[in-house]
Protein backbone atom coordinates (compact mmCIF):
# COMPACT_ATOMS: atom_id res chain seq x y z
CA UNK A 1 0.00 0.00 0.00
CA UNK A 2 0.99 3.21 -0.69
CA UNK A 3 1.89 5.80 2.01
CA UNK A 4 -0.70 7.65 3.43
CA UNK A 5 -1.28 11.07 5.30
CA UNK A 6 -4.05 12.12 7.51
CA UNK A 7 -5.02 15.76 7.46
CA UNK A 8 -7.96 16.87 9.06
CA UNK A 9 -8.96 20.42 7.97
CA UNK A 10 -10.14 22.56 10.81
CA UNK A 11 -9.56 26.02 9.28
CA UNK A 12 -13.41 26.83 8.96
CA UNK A 13 -15.33 30.11 10.26
CA UNK A 14 -17.65 28.29 12.28
CA UNK A 15 -19.65 30.97 11.50
CA UNK A 16 -23.17 28.84 11.56
CA UNK A 17 -22.29 26.98 14.94
CA UNK A 18 -21.43 30.33 16.45
CA UNK A 19 -18.68 28.80 17.95
CA UNK A 20 -15.58 27.01 16.65
CA UNK A 21 -17.17 23.69 15.78
CA UNK A 22 -13.94 21.49 16.71
CA UNK A 23 -14.63 21.90 20.36
CA UNK A 24 -17.72 21.36 20.47
CA UNK A 25 -19.02 18.86 22.82
CA UNK A 26 -20.43 15.65 21.37
CA UNK A 27 -20.68 12.62 23.91
CA UNK A 28 -18.47 14.68 26.27
CA UNK A 29 -15.76 15.56 24.53
CA UNK A 30 -14.80 17.64 21.68
CA UNK A 31 -15.80 16.94 18.11
CA UNK A 32 -12.47 16.51 17.01
CA UNK A 33 -11.08 14.18 19.32
CA UNK A 34 -14.25 12.04 17.81
CA UNK A 35 -12.55 12.47 14.31
CA UNK A 36 -8.96 12.00 15.85
CA UNK A 37 -10.00 8.67 17.42
CA UNK A 38 -11.99 7.13 14.27
CA UNK A 39 -8.89 8.13 11.98
CA UNK A 40 -6.09 6.43 14.60
CA UNK A 41 -5.55 3.53 13.05
CA UNK A 42 -5.62 3.68 9.29
CA UNK A 43 -1.86 2.96 9.40
CA UNK A 44 -1.08 5.84 8.00
CA UNK A 45 2.71 7.60 8.04
CA UNK A 46 1.37 10.74 9.56
CA UNK A 47 -2.04 12.71 10.58
CA UNK A 48 -1.72 16.93 10.51
CA UNK A 49 -3.82 19.33 10.87
CA UNK A 50 -4.41 22.66 8.95
CA UNK A 51 -5.74 25.09 11.14
CA UNK A 52 -4.88 28.87 11.42
CA UNK A 53 -5.45 28.63 14.67
CA UNK A 54 -2.61 26.42 16.50
CA UNK A 55 -2.68 27.71 19.74
CA UNK A 56 -5.74 26.40 20.39
CA UNK A 57 -4.99 22.72 19.13
CA UNK A 58 -1.68 22.30 20.66
CA UNK A 59 -2.50 19.56 23.33
CA UNK A 60 -3.26 17.51 20.09
CA UNK A 61 0.15 17.49 19.63
CA UNK A 62 -0.05 16.87 16.23
CA UNK A 63 2.04 19.18 13.20
CA UNK A 64 0.11 21.84 12.49
CA UNK A 65 -0.08 24.02 9.01
CA UNK A 66 -1.73 27.15 8.64
CA UNK A 67 -3.20 27.46 5.11
CA UNK A 68 -0.58 28.11 2.10
CA UNK A 69 -3.60 30.36 0.26
CA UNK A 70 -5.43 32.34 3.41
CA UNK A 71 -8.95 32.75 2.97
CA UNK A 72 -9.62 30.38 0.26
CA UNK A 73 -12.25 28.12 2.02
CA UNK A 74 -12.01 24.73 2.15
CA UNK A 75 -10.12 24.43 -1.42
CA UNK A 76 -7.25 25.99 0.55
CA UNK A 77 -7.10 23.68 3.13
CA UNK A 78 -7.16 20.71 0.83
CA UNK A 79 -4.29 22.34 -0.70
CA UNK A 80 -2.42 22.94 2.33
CA UNK A 81 -2.71 19.32 3.45
CA UNK A 82 -1.62 18.05 0.13
CA UNK A 83 0.89 20.18 0.04
CA UNK A 84 2.30 19.63 3.44
CA UNK A 85 2.11 16.09 3.52
CA UNK A 86 4.81 13.84 3.56
CA UNK A 87 3.06 11.18 1.59
CA UNK A 88 2.12 10.51 -2.09
CA UNK A 89 -1.63 10.67 -0.96
CA UNK A 90 -3.23 12.21 1.48
CA UNK A 91 -6.61 11.77 3.01
CA UNK A 92 -8.43 14.41 4.14
CA UNK A 93 -11.54 14.79 6.41
CA UNK A 94 -13.21 17.58 7.75
CA UNK A 95 -13.27 18.35 11.79
CA UNK A 96 -16.90 17.88 11.98
CA UNK A 97 -17.86 14.92 10.62
CA UNK A 98 -17.64 12.81 13.76
CA UNK A 99 -19.02 9.94 12.29
CA UNK A 100 -16.74 8.47 10.44
CA UNK A 101 -16.17 4.88 9.52
CA UNK A 102 -12.77 3.34 9.86
CA UNK A 103 -13.63 0.47 7.89
CA UNK A 104 -14.99 2.52 4.98
CA UNK A 105 -12.00 4.60 4.92
CA UNK A 106 -9.94 1.70 5.20
CA UNK A 107 -11.88 0.39 2.06
CA UNK A 108 -11.22 3.42 0.20
CA UNK A 109 -7.35 3.28 0.79
CA UNK A 110 -7.02 -0.30 -0.57
CA UNK A 111 -8.11 1.89 -4.06
CA UNK A 112 -5.09 3.90 -3.47
CA UNK A 113 -3.36 3.50 -6.96
CA UNK A 114 -0.84 5.06 -9.49
CA UNK A 115 -3.37 5.63 -11.82
CA UNK A 116 -5.77 7.71 -9.52
CA UNK A 117 -5.65 11.50 -8.17
CA UNK A 118 -8.66 11.57 -6.12
CA UNK A 119 -10.90 8.49 -4.22
CA UNK A 120 -13.84 10.22 -2.80
CA UNK A 121 -17.75 8.94 -2.36
CA UNK A 122 -20.54 10.27 -4.28
CA UNK A 123 -23.88 11.18 -2.12
CA UNK A 124 -26.84 11.27 -3.98
CA UNK A 125 -24.72 11.73 -7.17
CA UNK A 126 -22.45 14.33 -5.35
CA UNK A 127 -18.96 13.98 -4.64
CA UNK A 128 -18.11 14.07 -0.77
CA UNK A 129 -14.59 16.45 -1.19
CA UNK A 130 -13.78 16.55 2.75
CA UNK A 131 -14.34 13.03 2.88
CA UNK A 132 -11.47 12.18 -0.13
CA UNK A 133 -8.03 11.38 -0.59
CA UNK A 134 -5.85 13.19 -3.05
CA UNK A 135 -2.76 12.69 -4.68
CA UNK A 136 0.36 15.31 -5.13
CA UNK A 137 -0.58 14.91 -8.94
CA UNK A 138 -3.98 17.70 -7.72
CA UNK A 139 -1.26 19.83 -6.07
CA UNK A 140 -1.17 22.42 -9.58
CA UNK A 141 -4.66 22.03 -10.39
CA UNK A 142 -5.61 22.97 -7.26
CA UNK A 143 -3.12 25.70 -7.37
CA UNK A 144 -4.55 27.63 -10.51
CA UNK A 145 -8.29 27.07 -9.11
CA UNK A 146 -7.39 28.91 -5.42
CA UNK A 147 -4.90 31.80 -7.62
CA UNK A 148 -8.24 32.78 -9.96
CA UNK A 149 -10.55 32.31 -6.74
CA UNK A 150 -12.51 29.70 -8.37
CA UNK A 151 -13.17 27.77 -4.79
CA UNK A 152 -15.54 24.94 -5.50
CA UNK A 153 -14.11 22.17 -3.80
CA UNK A 154 -15.00 19.44 -6.59
CA UNK A 155 -14.05 22.51 -9.47
CA UNK A 156 -10.54 20.86 -10.38
CA UNK A 157 -11.89 17.39 -10.85
CA UNK A 158 -12.48 17.13 -14.35
CA UNK A 159 -8.27 17.87 -14.83
CA UNK A 160 -6.99 14.95 -12.57
CA UNK A 161 -8.32 10.89 -12.61
CA UNK A 162 -10.76 10.51 -10.49
CA UNK A 163 -12.01 7.05 -8.93
CA UNK A 164 -15.51 7.42 -7.56
CA UNK A 165 -17.80 5.22 -4.76
CA UNK A 166 -21.81 5.36 -5.38
CA UNK A 167 -23.68 4.67 -2.92
CA UNK A 168 -23.88 0.54 -3.62
CA UNK A 169 -19.93 0.54 -3.09
CA UNK A 170 -19.76 2.12 0.39
CA UNK A 171 -23.04 1.12 1.54
CA UNK A 172 -21.81 -2.51 2.94
CA UNK A 173 -19.54 -0.37 5.25
CA UNK A 174 -21.71 2.88 6.11
CA UNK A 175 -25.47 1.88 5.66
CA UNK A 176 -26.82 4.91 6.94
CA UNK A 177 -24.16 7.08 5.41
CA UNK A 178 -23.38 8.32 8.40
CA UNK A 179 -19.74 9.26 7.82
CA UNK A 180 -20.90 11.88 5.27
CA UNK A 181 -22.68 13.88 8.60
CA UNK A 182 -21.31 17.67 8.49
CA UNK A 183 -22.52 19.34 11.92
CA UNK A 184 -22.68 22.47 11.13
CA UNK A 185 -25.00 24.33 13.23
CA UNK A 186 -26.88 23.42 17.39
CA UNK A 187 -29.54 21.82 15.66
CA UNK A 188 -27.54 19.90 13.39
CA UNK A 189 -25.25 19.26 16.71
CA UNK A 190 -28.41 18.22 18.58
CA UNK A 191 -29.58 15.65 15.79
CA UNK A 192 -26.03 14.02 16.37
CA UNK A 193 -26.50 13.46 20.23
CA UNK A 194 -29.20 10.92 18.76
CA UNK A 195 -27.55 9.67 16.19
CA UNK A 196 -24.53 8.47 18.36
CA UNK A 197 -26.61 7.29 20.98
Amino acid sequence: MADLTVAINSGGKSSRMGTDKSFVPLLGKPMIEHVLERVSELNQVETILVTNKPELYKYLKLPMFNDVFPEKGSLGGIYTAIYNSRSDFTLCVACDMPFLNPELLRYMISLVASDTDVIVPRVEGYPEGLHAIYSKGCLEPIRQKLETDKLKVIGFYDEVRVRYLDEAEYHPFDPKGLSFNNINTPDELQRAQHKAD
